[in-house]
C-alpha cells in the first residue's frame, strides 16, 4: 500500500502542469492559478485540521510558518505556474526535479551536511542537464530564458521546503502545517493577481489542482512515507515528470528535442544519485 500511495501522489503532482495549461486556455493568468490552488487546498486542509483538532502551533514557530508560506507556497506555486506558461508542462516538470541537487547543496551550506563526490556529481549533472534542455526545445516546448529561470526557481523553492521542514517543523502534522502556510502564500500572491470571470472549465481545472493535486497528493505522499523508507519514497516520486510528460504529449503534443530528452535523463540520473547518496 505504501507504493500505491506514493504512485498516486506522483501521478497527481504530475498532472499539475497539464491541468494548469487547461486553465491558461480559459484565460487565467499563471499567478491567478497559483492563488486559487493555494486557496482551495487551504479550505480542505483547514477542515481536516479542525476535525482532527490539529490547529495549535507554538508562538515561536509562527515566523518560520510565515516564511514557509511566502517561499514554499507563494514563490514555489507561482514560479511553477509561470514555468508551465513560458516553457510548457513537460519542461517545467523536469526542471522542478532539479530540487534534489539543490537540497544536496543547501544541506551542505545551511545544515553543514557533508557534500561528497556523489553529491557534487549530482549537482554537475543537474546543471549540464538544464543546459542541454535549454538547447533542445521541441514541439510546443519553449526552452527560453524565462522558462528555464522559473523552472529552476520552482526547483530551488521546492528544495527549500525540505530545508524548512528539517530546521523548524518536524513536530507538526501535515494539515497543521498547511493550515497556516497556505493562507500566507495566497495572501502573498494576491497583489500580483488580476481576477477575471471564471468559466466552468476553469473552475473544474482549479478545483482539480486544489483538491487532488495539492490536498490529495500531500496526504497520499505522507501516507506512503509512513509505510516506506524516505529513500524509496523519493525514488518513486520521480515518476512525477514522467506522468507530466505523458499527459503533456497526449493533451498538447508537447515533445522535447533529442538533446532536451538527454538533458532530462541527466537530471533524473542526478535525482537517483542524490537519493542513493
Amino acid at each position: 500500500m505504501g507504493y500505491v500511495y506514493l504512485l498516486l501522489a506522483a501521478a497527481l503532482w504530475g498532472l499539475i502542469g497539464p491541468v494548469s495549461r487547461i486553465a491558461f486556455q480559459e484565460g487565467l493568468s499563471p499567478l491567478l492559478v497559483a492563488f486559487f490552488r493555494a486557496a482551495i487546498a487551504w479550505v480542505f486542509f483547514a477542515l481536516h485540521a479542525l476535525l482532527l483538532g490539529q490547529v495549535r502551533v507554538a508562538r515561536r514557530d509562527l515566523p518560520a510558518l510565515v516564511l514557509f508560506g511566502v517561499v514554499s507556497v507563494a514563490l514555489f506555486y507561482g514560479a511553477y505556474q509561470l514555468a508551465v506558461d513560458y516553457g510548457g508542462a513537460a519542461l517545467a516538470s523536469v526542471l522542478l526535479y532539479t530540487a534534489p541537487a539543490w537540497v544536496a547543496l543547501l544541506s551542505h551550506l545551511i545544515l553543514k551536511e557533508p557534500l561528497d563526490r556523489k553529491g557534487l556529481l549530482a549537482v554537475a549533472l543537474t546543471l549540464l542537464g538544464v543546459a542541454l534542455m535549454g538547447l533542445g526545445g521541441g514541439s510546443e516546448v519553449r526552452a527560453g530564458f524565462l522558462a528555464l529561470f522559473f523552472g529552476l526557481l520552482s526547483g530551488f523553492t521546492y528544495a527549500l521546503y525540505y530545508i524548512f521542514g528539517k530546521l523548524y517543523l518536524p513536530r507538526y502534522a501535515t494539515p497543521t502545517l498547511f493550515l497556516y502556510a497556505l493562507p500566507v502564500g495566497a495572501l502573498a500572491l494576491w497583489p500580483f493577481v488580476d481576477f477575471a470571470p471564471l468559466s466552468g472549465r476553469a473552475w473544474a481545472a482549479l478545483l482539480f489542482l486544489g483538491l487532488f493535486s495539492t490536498y490529495g497528493a500531500y496526504l497520499a505522499y505522507y501516507a506512503g512515507l509512513r509505510r516506506l523508507p524516505a529513500t524509496r519514497a523519493s525514488v518513486v516520486a520521480t515518476l512525477e515528470p514522467v506522468v507530466a510528460n505523458l499527459f503533456a504529449f497526449l493533451l498538447f503534443r508537447e515533445v522535447l528535442a533529442p538533446l532536451g530528452y538527454l538533458g532530462a535523463a541527466l537530471v533524473l540520473w542526478a535525482v537517483l544519485l542524490t537519493v542513493r547518496r
